[in-house]
């Protein structure tokens, strides 16, 4: 028996369930959809994004609606765009065997006179936008006088976008005996006034802890000189090579400036932000989800409607003005059960705010350097040889391998393999080896000063792939070399290989316990990195690196010498975001 006929739905939703290949409810689903389906009650449902709240709302709401009545009874208010019409079209599918059910998307960017004639013809559920349906309210375009369920979906972001009034006016043209479903990530304080003004003693449903975030997500963040903030961005995607990731920046502004950047310098990277049209917005995210896009640069608002399990990072190319926000973004990564990082690149005067942002999502943050170019080459070298080791080979080759064979008859296998990766390695290698150390030095999150000679940088040939993470491997090592967690520092792990640091005093130990050790019949191999240790040495005007593996011209030319200076640390405070006019460059 599906495990979703136990929380007592219907047999229309739970063929739909099977058609979508659902098995398991989430925990969020498994507490909030018996109590809505069995009480006429309010609620107030806290659960991090990615976690399966539009189920958890959406399912119990088809149930209870009539079907056979043209009316509206049922409305959803979305902060975005995106995510209006990403709950419409899952509220759709949802309901795909319920005949007659007919769900409608209220948003700006599109025709509000198509959108006010879908209604007319009957729209028992209606999910909008909280200023589109305002306005259709006062133009008498839509009656929800009569519905009797209301559910507010991401509380939390409506009202950081100043939504509040808005709310106020729309819930004020509803019946009072109707039930108000509350579903957030995060419970500041405008959501708890919410909840008072307008709910009657709703049951409160807690997924984890408030404002903690996903148990999937490991957090670190990388402190830099602020003119380096796009530098560090393009370091930090070069040491990942299969990343899948989603920017994060406070401003239109930024966005589509460091958007511009990265095209420019052959990342496959968009921007998304309130001055794209609905059709551009659609274009981008349609890109993004078949992965055409690694990199998107997205405003918090924007990113509201981005429903992809296979984000591997999410990057804080700045903090966002509010702690709680922070919430939301490391939930883009992950998601479905798989694992994802949270990335932070701040300013030494910004470090204290990880502390503050350690207190409410619960969980504490690792401090890491931006890699050098040594370590990124090695990155991008392994990488290059890791897929050449997983490529399938194409037998129509075979006829031409007498040629090639001719051709190469005069040099060993060693020579071969040293000629055909340093077609690749020689391009990124020559722009990176002159990298300088892009890590701030002289302020860590105590205040005091980083040693940057006083340790042994290794690598070491397992990774992902051999089920370690940053962690499992800090403990592998920690046991294997009978060392304390003080004396290792800086692992990190790649997909099939990873690099770590001790003390310097320790190198013998770490070579001589590795020369003949091996794992499962396996031989583990540990070197020392070419670049273990910081080189300071003349500063030089360089934006630190950016090669990306996928660039193939001969006559690759790096990029990138635009700077931003002091104006990546520009942000608005507080009470900007309740402007209008200044809220309107956040989206």
């Amino acid at each position: 028996m599906n495990k979703f006929e136990a929380l007592g739905l219907g047999e229309a939703i739970i063929k739909a369930v099977n058609d979508m290949g659902f098995e398991t409810p989430s925990e969020v689903q498994e507490k909030a959809i018996p109590i809505l389906l069995n009480e006429d009650t309010d609620i107030v449902a806290l659960a991090q994004t990615g976690t399966g709240k539009t189920a958890a709302f959406g399912f119990p709401l088809i149930e209870k609606v009539d079907n056979k009545s043209r009316i509206t009874q049922g409305l959803i208010l979305s902060p975005t765009r995106e995510l209006c019409l990403q709950i419409t079209n899952e509220l759709k599918n949802y309901s795909k065997h319920v005949p007659g059910l007919h769900t409608v998307a209220i948003y700006g960017g599109a025709s509000i006179t198509d959108q006010a004639k879908q209604i007319k013809r009957g729209a028992q559920i209606i999910v909008a936008t909280p200023g589109r349906m305002q306005d259709m309210i006062n133009r008498k375009l839509v009656d929800i006088s009569n519905i009797g369920y209301c559910i507010l979906d991401e509380a939390d972001e409506m009202l950081n976008m100043g939504f509040y009034e808005d709310i106020n006016a729309i819930l004020s043209h509803t019946p009072k005996d109707k039930n108000t479903w509350l579903f957030s990530a995060t419970m500041p304080k405008e959501v708890s006034t919410i909840a008072k003004r307008f709910m009657s003693t709703p049951i409160e449903i807690t997924v984890g802890h408030k404002n903690t975030g996903s148990k999937n997500v490991s957090h670190e963040y990388y402190v830099v000189n602020s003119r380096d903030r796009y530098a560090a961005l393009k370091r930090l995607s070069d040491a990942n090579p299969d990343i899948f990731s989603v920017v994060f920046c406070r401003t239109k502004r930024d966005t589509q400036k460091v958007a511009e950047n990265l095209i420019e310098d052959g990342y496959n990277a968009a921007a998304l932000h309130g001055d794209l049209s609905q059709n551009q917005r659609d274009l981008v995210m349609k890109s993004f989800r078949n992965r055409q896009i690694q990199m998107l640069v997205a405003t918090d608002v924007a990113a509201r409607g981005i429903d992809v399990d296979d984000v591997t990072h999410v990057i804080n190319y700045q903090l966002p003005d509010e702690i709680e926000t922070y919430t939301h973004r490391s939930g883009r990564t992950g998601r479905a059960g798989k694992s994802g990082v949270s990335m932070v690149i701040v300013s030494k005067s910004e470090v204290r705010k990880i502390k503050s942002v350690e207190r409410i999502i619960k969980k504490n943050f690792e401090k890491k350097e931006i890699p050098s170019g040594e370590e990124i080459c090695q990155v991008q070298l392994f990488h290059l040889a890791s897929d050449i080791g997983k490529a399938e080979i194409n037998h129509e080759i075979d006829s031409y391998l007498p040629s090639i064979n001719e051709v190469l008859e005069e040099f060993s296998k060693e020579e071969l393999i040293k000629k055909f990766f340093s077609v690749e390695f020689s391009r990124f290698h020559n722009y990176y080896k002159k990298s300088r150390d892009l890590n701030a030095i002289g302020s860590d999150r105590e205040g005091n000063s980083r040693n940057n000679d006083g340790s042994t940088r290794y690598f070491i040939n397992v990774g992902e792939k051999d089920g370690f993470d940053w962690m499992t491997l800090k403990d592998f090592l920690k046991d294997v070399l009978s060392l304390g967690s003080d004396s290792l520092s800086r692992v990190d792990v790649k997909e099939s290989f990873s690099f770590f640091n001790t003390n310097a005093e320790h190198q013998e130990l770490v070579l001589s316990v590795f020369e003949n050790f091996k794992m499962e019949g396996r031989k583990v191999n540990v070197e020392i990195s070419k670049d273990s240790g910081r080189r300071g040495g003349r500063r030089r005007r360089d934006d630190g690196g950016g090669y990306k593996g996928k660039r193939r011209s001969n006559d690759f030319k790096p990029k990138g010498k635009k700077r931003f200076g002091s104006n990546e640390d520009r942000g608005s405070g507080g009470n900007q975001r309740r402007d209008r006019r200044k809220r309107s460059d956040r989206r």
